[in-house]
C-alpha cells in the first residue's frame, strides 16, 4: 500500500498463508436403469429431450419436472393404457423403475442426480453392458469420469436379469453378479458407496440366504456395499400404485441428512415420504437377524410412521461397520487430494511440510467442531503428521512427500440402553 497522506486510519490485507481445504460434495446419487427410446423426431435445444446416444452417458438432473421432459415420460401412462400386448406393456414398466427411484430421491430431500440409461427396456442387461465403456462413457465405466458422485443405484437391476418377453422370475445368481459389478466399481473409486436392493418378493428368511451370494464380510467390497429391506409400496408417478425398491428413497434421505446435519450423521431414524406401505412388516426378532448380516431395514412404528432402521454396510470389520463412518473418512480423503495438488512439484522441504500439516489441521479442526470426529479437543480427534519422521532422505530422493492422518471419527449410538431400577418408598421417621 502507498504511504497514506491524508489523516485516517488505513486497511491493509495480507494473506495468512495457510491454503484452504473445503469439503467435496457428499449429496450426489448416479441411478441407472431402463428408460425410454428417445423419438426420431427430438426438437434440438439446450432443453430438448435426450437423444437415444445422450440418454446412455450420465447426465445432470435437477428437478423431478426435468427428468420427466428430458427422458419423454409425459405420455407414458396413456402409452401404458394403450398396449395391449403383454410384452409390450411389460417394457413400459420397466422404464418406472427408474422413475420411481428419482422420483423418490427428489420427495425425500435430494437436489441433484445423474441419470445412466439403457435404451432397450425390452432385453436383459449383461455385466459387460452394466459395466459399460470408459471412452463411451456408457454404463458404469462413464461414472469414473464424474466426480461428484457419492452413491450409485440400480433400481432396474432386477429387471435387468431377464428379457421382458420372459415370465419368469428375476435370476437371483445373474442379479447378484450385477450388484457385484456395481459394489467393484465403488470400491476401486473410493469415494462413493452402492446403495443396493433385496431381490423383489423375498421374506425375511431368503433375505437372510441371498446375503450369502454377495462379497463376504471381511472384505474390502462389503465396505462400500449397503443393503436396504424391505421394498415399498409408493403412489406411482403415473397414478398408479406399485412396488418399487428402496434405493432412489434412500438416496435422498441420505442427501437430506447431509444437508441438515453432515455426512458424519448416520441416514437413519429418518421418515420414508413418498411411501405408502412396507411390504412387508418385520418383528423385532426378524430385524435383528438382518441388522446382524448388515442389512439395513425400514420399519413402522406406531405415531412414528415409517423408517429407516438401519445405517451399516455388510462390512463385519470395526472400522467400516457403519455406513456414515466410510462415508466421512471418503469425504476427508477425497477432500484433502483435490485440495492439495498444488503441492505437486513444489520443493520438497519443511516449507512444503509445515505447509500441508497446516492446511490438513484446519480443515480436520473444522470438521471436529462440527461434530464429526470424537474427542474433547482437536489432538483427541486426529493426528497430522508430516516431518522428518516420515520423510526420511530416501523418500525424498524418490519424489515423494508422505503425510500420515488418523481419524477418530463419531459412531452413531445404535444401542441405547436404559438401566431402571424402582426405589421402595422408606417409612416416615418417628417421633
Amino acid at each position: 500500500m502507498a504511504s497514506p497522506k491524508v489523516p485516517g486510519v488505513y486497511v491493509t490485507e495480507m494473506s495468512s498463508g495457510v491454503r484452504m481445504i473445503v469439503g467435496v460434495g457428499t449429496s450426489t446419487p448416479a441411478f441407472l436403469g431402463y428408460t425410454k427410446p428417445s423419438a426420431k423426431d427430438v426438437p434440438d435445444g439446450a432443453n430438448a429431450p435426450f437423444s437415444e446416444a445422450e440418454r446412455q452417458v450420465p447426465r445432470q438432473i435437477s428437478s423431478w419436472r426435468e427428468f420427466v421432459f428430458r427422458y419423454s415420460m409425459e405420455g407414458l401412462s396413456e402409452e401404458l393404457v394403450e398396449a395391449k400386448d403383454p410384452v409390450e406393456r411389460r417394457t413400459l414398466e420397466r422404464c418406472l423403475a427408474l422413475a420411481e427411484a428419482v422420483y423418490g430421491f427428489f420427495a425425500n430431500g435430494g437436489t441433484t442426480c445423474y441419470v445412466v440409461g439403457f435404451t432397450h427396456p425390452q432385453n436383459a442387461v449383461s455385466v459387460q453392458d452394466l459395466n459399460g465403456d470408459e471412452e463411451s462413457r456408457t454404463g458404469l465405466a462413464g461414472l469414473k469420469s464424474v466426480p461428484e458422485v457419492s452413491m450409485v443405484a440400480v433400481p432396474s437391476l432386477w429387471d435387468m436379469t431377464t428379457d421382458a418377453s420372459s415370465e419368469a422370475a428375476p435370476d437371483h445368481a445373474e442379479g447378484a453378479a450385477r450388484m457385484a459389478a456395481v459394489v467393484k466399481h465403488c470400491t476401486e473409486q473410493r469415494d462413493r458407496l452402492a446403495i443396493l436392493d433385496v431381490p423383489p418378493g423375498q421374506d425375511p428368511g431368503q433375505v437372510k440366504t441371498f446375503t450369502e451370494k454377495l462379497a463376504a464380510p471381511d472384505t474390502d467390497d462389503a465396505a462400500f456395499t449397503t443393503l436396504y429391506y424391505p421394498w415399498v409400496k409408493v403412489p406411482g408417478v403415473d397414478g398408479q400404485e406399485r412396488t418399487v425398491p428402496p434405493s432412489g428413497h434412500m438416496a435422498g434421505i441420505w442427501a437430506r441428512t447431509d444437508t441438515e446435519r453432515g455426512v458424519f450423521k448416520a441416514p437413519a431414524n429418518q421418515n420414508l415420504r413418498g411411501v405408502t406401505e412396507l411390504l412387508t412388516v418385520l418383528t423385532d426378532d426378524q430385524h435383528g437377524e438382518l441388522n446382524t448380516e448388515g442389512v439395513n431395514c425400514l420399519r413402522s412404528f406406531p405415531d412414528r410412521g415409517l423408517l429407516v432402521w438401519g445405517a451399516r454396510t455388510r462390512s463385519s470389520s470395526r472400522d467400516w461397520k457403519y455406513l456414515n463412518v466410510r462415508r466421512l473418512v471418503s469425504c476427508l480423503g477425497d477432500s484433502i487430494q483435490q485440495a492439495t495438488t498444488w503441492a505437486v512439484f513444489e520443493p520438497n522441504d519443511e516449507t512444503l511440510w509445515k505447509s500441508l500439516r497446516q492446511s490438513i489441521t484446519s480443515f480436520l479442526t473444522d470438521q471436529w467442531r462440527q461434530g464429526a470426529l470424537q474427542g474433547r479437543t482437536p489432538d483427541e480427534a486426529f493426528y497430522v503428521i508430516c516431518d522428518e519422521t516420515n520423510n526420511k532422505a530416501e523418500t525424498i530422493a524418490d519424489g515423494k512427500v508422505i503425510c500420515d492422518i488418523g481419524v477418530a471419527p463419531v459412531r452413531p449410538a445404535e444401542f441405547v440402553q436404559f438401566t431402571i431400577t424402582q426405589i421402595a418408598g422408606q417409612p416416615a421417621p418417628t417421633g
